[in-house]
């Protein structure tokens, strides 16, 4: 299996290198980094002033070969029709998935930038996804990865691997 990452708009170049470096080992596969691409227009909601993540999984989904895991990463506001926002979103049966690094950098809280959090929040939004692609659901134990983040407390509470629960369940 080969993790994809692909960039929507232009996510600075150390975020990348820094995932693709963390994604390694976390899921031991090759990490491939795309080109980046637009955001897609039509995603963006006008009233809300947010871009809808469902449009972003479908233009992943168009893209994906599935030959292995494709993950959009986006500095845009990301929600979804049930949610008010989210850090995230995978089709688990695609097997892609987008993030956002919007709501996870401290500048958006009105804190000084903390750029070494920003990287151990997005590492943990990716491996969440992308554990969603390779099978896995969300998991009770607060510590795991695969924790349902409903505030950034909870991204920041939780680990950046897999439980022992969830990890026997990883299918790559």
């Amino acid at each position: 299996m080969e993790i994809t990452l692909q960039p929507f708009a232009e996510i600075p170049r150390g975020i990348l290198i820094e995932l693709k470096t963390r994604l390694h080992e976390a899921f031991g596969c090759p990490i491939d980094i795309k080109d980046p691409i637009p955001v897609p227009e039509e995603a963006f909601d006008p009233r809300r002033k947010q871009y809808l993540s469902d449009a972003f999984l479908a233009k992943l989904k168009a893209m994906s070969k599935n030959a292995g895991k494709l993950l959009g990463i986006t500095k845009v506001d990301l929600f979804t029709d049930s949610l008010n926002f989210v850090f995230g979103q995978a089709d688990s049966e695609a097997g892609v998935a987008v993030i956002s690094l919007h709501l996870l950098r401290q500048e958006h809280y009105g804190l000084p930038p903390d750029e070494q959090l920003l990287m151990e929040r997005a590492l943990k939004e990716a491996v969440h996804e992308l554990g969603h692609t390779c099978g896995i659901g969300h998991c009770p134990d607060g510590s795991c990865v695969m924790h349902f983040s409903n505030s950034l407390f909870d991204t920041d509470y939780k680990k950046t691997y897999f439980c022992s629960r969830c990890q026997p369940k990883l299918i790559l």
